[in-house]
């Protein structure tokens, strides 16, 4: 496995939050995603019935990107912490419901309601409980990508790589963080291209981090916008038209055409990004493909990128790409 790529230790560049990690205030979107038995476990938990999220938890055994994905999901519900705390107390070895507590505090500490020492403190002992579990090194590293220092995130991503080497959660975090770094050179040098492009190249051939380079351009468009360096209107930059960009959307969107495990549970996170990245580099024939297939799952992120109203952005770009297939 290659080393990861060196954080410089400067002062990161001030920018509006990745959809990553950021709270959702759109109002209707759905972290669930489409995946019918997590809402419904969700639902149950919201009325006090627990029994569902544990069968869930249970069912999904150790396929760690989608127990990564139903425990983040679960965890964002306001009384989360408390009824993942009740259900410890009634089964104080359950690593389910220590990984779910874990989550929740770390939500609650990236929401400003809790001390982020006491979340680190729930994702330790989560992690102890399941040495195999990524889920608590994810929430480690949640917490790290928002305000750590940049070696805690690196130790979090190591730690949770080292367990399922292709997680997705935990790439797309560290990615969101590496684009707030300076780029020291070219443009296109930026060093979140190379370690995504290094991890789409080492994952295997039907890992949906073949599109983590499309990731880095959506993440570093954000960072380039907000802090003054790049047009707010995506499609007004330069950024999607330079020699590797355009081999990174090439790539990834001629994997998505081959790809046949269409089951992933966090692939409506990359359909939206590649579908976001193609309408911003004026190819709407490829994004009104990808629309078709994100339907009514669409993502906060990266259609708020940067500040703007993820809906309205969603919006438009669809009607355009609808508009070219209807007109060409």
């Amino acid at each position: 496995m290659s080393p990861l790529p060196p954080l410089l230790d400067v002062r990161r560049a001030r920018t509006a939050p990745s959809g990553a990690t950021a709270p959702d205030r759109s109002g209707g979107y759905d972290d669930a995603l489409d995946d019918a038995e997590l809402r419904a476990a969700r639902a149950a938990l919201v009325q006090g019935r627990r029994q569902a999220a544990r069968s869930l938890l249970l069912r999904t055994g150790d396929d760690w990107d989608r127990r990564g994905h139903r425990l983040a999901a679960l965890a964002r519900e306001p009384y989360a912490a408390a009824w993942a705390s009740d259900w410890l107390q009634d089964e104080p070895g359950s690593p389910d419901a220590a990984a779910l507590l874990a989550l929740a505090r770390v939500q609650r500490a990236l929401r400003g309601r809790e001390d982020p020492g006491s979340a680190r403190e729930a994702c330790g002992r989560a992690a102890a409980l399941a040495p195999a579990d990524p889920t608590p090194w994810l929430g480690l590293l949640r917490l790290a990508r928002t305000a750590g220092p940049e070696r805690e995130v690196l130790d979090a991503f190591a730690e949770v790589r080292s367990r399922h080497p292709e997680h997705h959660h935990a790439h797309h975090l560290l990615v969101a963080r590496l684009a707030e770094r300076p780029s020291g050179g070219r443009p296109e040098s930026h060093q979140v291209y190379d370690f995504a492009e290094l991890a789409a190249a080492e994952a295997p051939a039907d890992s949906p981090l073949a599109v983590l380079p499309v990731v880095a351009l959506a993440e570093r468009h954000r960072v380039l916008a907000t802090t003054g360096h790049a047009p707010a209107d995506p499609a007004a930059q330069a950024h999607w038209s330079g020699p590797r960009a355009r081999r990174m959307l090439r790539a990834g969107f001629d994997w998505w055409l081959e790809w046949e495990h269409d089951e992933h549970p966090r692939r409506h996170i990359d359909l939206n990004h590649l579908a976001f990245a193609l309408s911003c580099a004026d190819r709407p024939a490829e994004a009104a493909v990808l629309f078709r297939r994100i339907g009514a799952h669409a993502t906060r992120a990266p259609w708020c990128y940067p500040h703007r109203d993820p809906r309205a952005a969603f919006r438009a770009a669809r009607a355009r790409a609808r508009a070219f297939l209807t007109n060409p």
